[in-house]
C-alpha cells in the first residue's frame, strides 16, 4: 500500500469513525494543514498573505474551509466567504466570524461573486466532499455560481480544492459539470480514488495528502493502486470492487 493509493469514499468515512469516538479532532487538524498548504501555495508566488474568498457549502468540506479561513485571518489574511448550500458548518462559521472574515449575503448577486472571485487572492472551495458520493453533481446555488465562476478563474487567482474539487466523484473520477479549474486539491487521511482517475484526474491540480491519522485505521485494499509499474490507466492500476 502506497501513500498514493486510491481509497473509497466508505473506507475513508470508516476510518474516521473510531478517531472521532475518541474525540480526536479531526476537522481542527484537517484545517491547520490546510492553511499551511494555502499559505505555501502564495508564498510560491512570492506573496506571504492575501485576500481569500471561500465558497462554503453546507457540511464538513465547508466546515474545514471555514476554520482554515479562521486561521488565515489570525495570519493577517484578509477574507470573505460566500455561503452555498442550504445550511452552514456552525462551528467552522463561529470560528471564522470571531477571526473577522466578512460573510457576503445568501442572495449576493452572481456577478458580485465573480467580480470577488477575480479580485481575490486565493480563491478555497469547500462545497462538496466525500459525503456526496452517492450524488457529486452541484445543485442550485452552487451550481449556479460554478457556472458563471468557470470563465473568470481560468485564467485569475489561484483555486484550491478542499478534500477533492466540488463536483468529482470521490469513488470514480467521474465529473459532473459545472467544475472549476483547479491549481491544487489538498486532501486529508487518504487520497480518494477519483482524484487518480481520468477525466477527474486532469482537473485535480496539485495533489497534496495531509495525514490527519487515517492510515491505521484504513481497511481492506485500496480501490486504486498508484503504481506506474502495473498495468492501468497512467499510472494506475484500477482494482475490481
Amino acid at each position: 500500500m502506497g501513500i498514493r493509493d486510491g481509497w473509497s469514499a466508505a473506507q475513508v468515512r470508516d476510518a474516521e469513525q473510531p478517531l472521532l469516538a475518541a474525540g480526536v479532532p479531526l476537522m481542527a487538524r484537517a484545517a491547520a494543514d490546510l492553511a499551511a498548504e494555502v499559505e505555501r501555495l502564495l508564498e510560491r508566488r512570492g506573496r506571504r498573505r492575501g485576500h481569500l474568498l471561500v465558497l462554503a457549502g453546507s457540511g464538513s468540506n465547508g466546515g474545514d474551509a471555514l476554520h482554515a479561513t479562521a486561521s488565515l485571518l489570525q495570519r493577517g489574511w484578509s477574507a470573505e466567504v460566500a455561503l452555498l448550500g442550504r445550511r452552514v458548518h456552525a462551528g467552522g462559521l463561529r470560528a471564522a466570524a470571531r477571526a473577522g472574515v466578512r460573510v457576503l449575503p445568501p442572495d449576493v448577486p452572481v456577478g458580485r461573486l465573480v467580480a470577488r472571485a477575480a479580485d481575490a487572492g486565493v480563491v478555497l472551495v469547500g462545497v462538496l466532499g466525500t459525503g456526496a458520493a452517492a450524488s457529486p453533481g452541484l445543485r442550485g446555488p452552487a451550481r449556479r455560481a460554478f457556472a458563471a465562476l468557470t470563465g473568470v478563474l481560468a485564467g485569475g487567482p489561484p483555486v484550491v480544492a478542499v478534500d477533492l474539487p466540488s463536483g468529482i466523484g470521490p469513488d470514480d473520477g467521474s465529473v459532473h459539470l459545472p467544475v472549476l479549474r483547479t491549481t491544487a486539491t489538498v486532501t486529508f487521511g487518504a487520497v480518494k480514488a477519483g482524484l487518480l482517475l481520468h477525466p477527474a484526474r486532469g482537473r485535480v491540480g496539485e495533489l497534496r495528502l495531509v495525514d490527519i491519522g487515517l492510515g491505521p485505521h484504513l481497511a481492506g485494499e485500496p480501490l486504486v493502486l498508484a503504481d506506474s509499474t502495473r498495468p492501468g490507466r497512467s499510472g494506475t492500476f484500477i482494482r475490481e470492487r
